[in-house]
């Protein structure tokens, strides 16, 4: 697959289709990105579970916080990388030992490792690398425009309303 541009059908249809999220390198520190995109998540309806050694057993914004993806007690269905591209082959690997396999892996922007998306791939995980899931949700939702930003997305179609706080859902295509 092509990892320099993806089909707004590809991201639609990940976002629409995962439920529960494993974010790596999820942050207690409010002003860090993790942080808000966990908390944008969660309130999308997501079941987002922030991974971080550091905070094991702690909660941040009311999730408990695991070590690693093999503590998680549920199926995951995306992980979210929030971490440097130098360690995306191990937490691949982690998230090949999980059963279920998780439908996706996603590489936060900035992060990008080929050769652990070509493994993860190999294995019929979907990989999304150097974009942000807040971003392209509210992207192709539609939200994003709210303050004057151009999607690239033209619709005269009413938003799906999905649950959650606000929550416009992402149209199919």
């Amino acid at each position: 697959m092509n990892h320099n541009s993806y089909d707004n059908a590809y991201i639609a249809g990940i976002l629409n289709s995962v439920r529960t999220i494993a974010v790596v390198g999820a942050s207690a520190n409010d002003v860090r990105p993790s942080y808000f995109v966990t908390k944008y998540l969660i309130g999308k309806g997501y079941k987002v579970y922030p991974v971080n050694p550091g905070h094991a057993g702690k909660e941040i914004l009311g999730r408990m916080t695991y070590a690693s993806l093999t503590d998680i007690p549920q199926a995951i269905d995306m992980v979210d990388v929030f971490r440097a591209s130098a360690a995306v082959p191990v937490i691949v690997d982690e998230a090949l030992k999980l059963d279920p396999l998780p439908k996706v892996i996603w590489m936060q922007l900035t992060v990008r490792h080929d050769e652990a998306a070509a493994r993860a791939e190999a294995a019929g995980i979907q990989v999304v690398m150097n974009r942000c899931p807040k971003i392209e949700y509210a992207r192709l939702a539609g939200e994003i425009g709210w303050s004057g930003i151009n999607s690239g997305v033209l619709s005269s179609k009413r938003p799906v309303m999905r649950e959650g706080f606000q929550s416009f859902g992402i149209r199919a295509k």
